[in-house]
């Protein structure tokens, strides 16, 4: 019945969420949206005008879509597709620009786990946590201790290769627009955003 109440109201999927909640029960899960050339190229001018800090946006599956230069370079995070989470833990370079790798990893492993409840019908994230469990002890371990994570905001220090660490706040937001995608915003410990702060964030 709700379902074609929101048809015949031609609500969106935000919409069609709320009507849900309203009525007490649940939404319906809905498909990975679509992420065509012309978003991703807002959501790269989004992340440049964070600049100079890092900052990049990940998928559901947490594949990046956006990458600004800061966190290729300092964090080493890759553009063009690349799983964050199984990079985290196949790259040996992250286990020297992360210095509390050792705390920094349960906190991944638990929000992938948070992710992957939001979704209980998308086989995806078993398969996902089989592979990165075959791969990786590290991994595998937490991953058995069902720890779960949904904090937006944390502390992380990074060491870019040949500099001293740095400690940053990183802020995880999700778009409004796509829930499924989120936006991972670094910002140096110290440094405050005054309203006259140029992010160049251009509308298109």
């Amino acid at each position: 019945m709700l379902d074609a109440i929101s048809q015949a109201l031609r609500l969106d999927d935000i919409e069609r969420a709320h009507l849900y909640r309203l009525a007490g029960v649940n939404p319906p899960q809905s498909a990975p949206a679509t992420v065509g050339y012309a978003e991703t190229s807002r959501l790269q001018l989004i992340v440049d005008g964070w600049l100079p800090a890092p900052a990049f946006v990940i998928d559901r599956y947490w594949n990046t879509l956006a990458v600004n230069q800061s966190a290729q370079s300092l964090l080493g995070v890759e553009t063009g597709g690349r799983n964050y989470l199984a990079a985290f833990f196949a790259e040996p370079s992250a286990r020297t620009r992360y210095p509390d790798w050792d705390e920094l990893a349960p906190r991944l492993v638990g929000q992938f786990r948070v992710q992957a409840a939001r979704f209980p019908e998308d086989p995806w994230f078993d398969r996902m946590a089989r592979k990165l469990c075959a791969a990786d002890p590290d991994f595998a371990a937490l991953w058995a201790r069902h720890e779960t994570c949904d904090t937006a905001t944390t502390s992380v220090r990074v060491r870019p290769p040949g500099q001293e660490s740095v400690r940053y706040e990183h802020l995880i937001l999700a778009l409004l627009g796509n829930a499924d995608l989120r936006l991972m915003l670094y910002l140096p410990q110290g440094r405050r955003i005054s309203a006259d702060t140029d992010f160049r964030l251009v509308a298109s």
